[in-house]
């Protein structure tokens, strides 16, 4: 995993957040991730590609919420989400993790561990849905739910 801090977006890098938010709004998600000291934005590089990335901002002590998580889909069903997610947690020691996110992705944060709670239809014919991942509460270390 490198830590992605360049001033200038790569193209691999782009794209994989396009996927993780609205495509307008990629170049100034970017930017917090090179200004903000409170983010961190890593990503998965194979044959000089980025194939996947997993943006993070620190809510507080031990503990920081998903911004984006996004894997080429040409590599979805390999576990690179569960790894970055694993490296997050060793590499800054954390014990809670959450997230907000759609229908779509409620199954990879559950098969992790994360409990999910839905938020309702927070936009319009939009459900969407907290996750929240705790060290050490119904799961292992390195997201192998027990449940």
């Amino acid at each position: 995993m490198l830590e992605i801090c360049t001033r200038s977006i790569a193209s691999s890098i782009e794209e994989l957040l396009s996927y993780a938010t609205s495509s307008y709004r990629v170049a100034e998600e970017y930017d917090k991730y090179v200004r903000e000291e409170s983010r961190k934005l890593y990503a998965i590089k194979e044959n000089k590609h980025f194939i996947g990335c997993i943006g993070i901002n620190f809510t507080e002590t031990y503990c920081c919420e998903i911004k984006h998580i996004a894997v080429s889909p040409s590599k979805s069903g390999l576990g690179i989400g569960k790894r970055m997610i694993d490296f997050i947690l060793e590499r800054h020691s954390l014990q809670r993790i959450v997230a907000e996110t759609d229908l779509e992705a409620v199954e990879f944060y559950k098969s992790y561990g994360f409990d999910i709670i839905s938020l309702g239809e927070k936009y319009a014919g939009v459900e969407r849905f907290w996750c929240e991942y705790n060290r050490g509460e119904n799961n292992d270390d390195y997201g192998n739910s027990e449940k």
